[in-house]
């Protein structure tokens, strides 16, 4: 894990297990990674949405006596002074940001967060070798997250042998991941985005019993597909609009088509064989 005080806190916090209020109290302490050791109870739990006394409980659950203790422990392992501005504050001798701009500073604020957590390479690369040896390879995405699966599996499908999209929950999904099983699958991939739908959740847990491996996208290393997941790469969405933005979780999943390229040998061969047929049926204006 790279050292960064986003990866430090996320280290704390593996080891525990955590209920849903805390989780998203942890997900938000690693998203303000620098900013949080100067927050008080009141502000944490007014960031991530909680009551006080949830901020002190998540304390003690980690093993201190209480916010102030833990917030001690923090301005140790974090940088002394926030490193940047607050997501949507507006530059110095500025005007106040709409709410609009609030919302792409915010964005902005999760992609430096996922470079960040980018600068250790291996856990994508990992990612990239499963996917890739996989055959077939089954690409999970429900609800929010299918638009994240079927855009993966649309540039996937150029280098990838066999990549199938399961963007349909119901009877039919288990169905779907036994025959790919039966086909050969040693790897899942899923894509999972709040608001998060049981049925990805009991999906993961039977691929796993299947025996694949499930290398999962999600908002938060502690979203509700982790426990299920064998390798999990978190990438945060945007909240600051009605819904979600999610220009995180695609650009990581972009990161793992490449790593998976890698993976490949023939992958450079089948794009120039894609461009060679796209040029002869005339497929694109240029």
């Amino acid at each position: 894990m790279n050292d960064t005080p986003g990866a430090r806190l996320q280290a704390l916090f593996e080891g525990h297990r955590l209920t849903p209020t805390q989780r998203r109290i942890a997900h938000w302490m690693v998203r303000r990674a620098a900013d949080v050791p100067f927050l008080s109870s009141v502000e944490l739990a007014e960031l991530a949405g909680v009551s006080q006394p949830s901020v002190t409980r998540f304390a003690v659950a980690l093993g201190f006596d209480g916010y102030p203790a833990l917030r001690r422990h923090l301005r140790e392992v974090a940088p002394a002074e926030p490193a940047r501005p607050a997501p949507g504050s507006a530059p110095s001798g500025g005007a106040e940001p709409n709410a609009y701009q609030q919302a792409v500073h915010a964005e902005i604020e999760n992609l430096r967060h996922l470079a960040e957590l980018l600068a250790d390479p291996a856990p994508a690369e990992r990612a990239g070798r499963l996917l890739a040896a996989s055959r077939p390879l089954p690409v999970l995405g429900l609800r929010a997250a299918a638009a994240q699966a079927r855009g993966f599996a649309y540039f996937a499908a150029k280098v990838h042998p066999d990549v199938r999209v399961l963007d349909e929950g119901g009877s039919m999904l288990t169905d779907r991941i036994d025959t790919a099983v039966r086909a050969g699958a040693s790897a899942l991939l899923c894509f999972a985005l709040p608001r998060h739908p049981r049925e990805v959740v009991d999906a993961l847990e039977y691929a796993g019993a299947a025996g694949l491996t499930v290398v999962t996208v999600a908002d938060s290393a502690f979203a509700p597909v982790a426990r299920h997941s064998d390798l999990l790469l978190p990438a945060a969405v945007g909240t600051a609009l009605a819904f979600d933005t999610a220009c995180g979780p695609m650009l990581l999943g972009r990161v793992l088509l490449e790593a998976m390229c890698d993976g490949l040998p023939d992958a450079q061969a089948r794009l120039e064989e894609f461009d060679a047929r796209a040029a002869a049926r005339g497929l694109f204006v240029e």
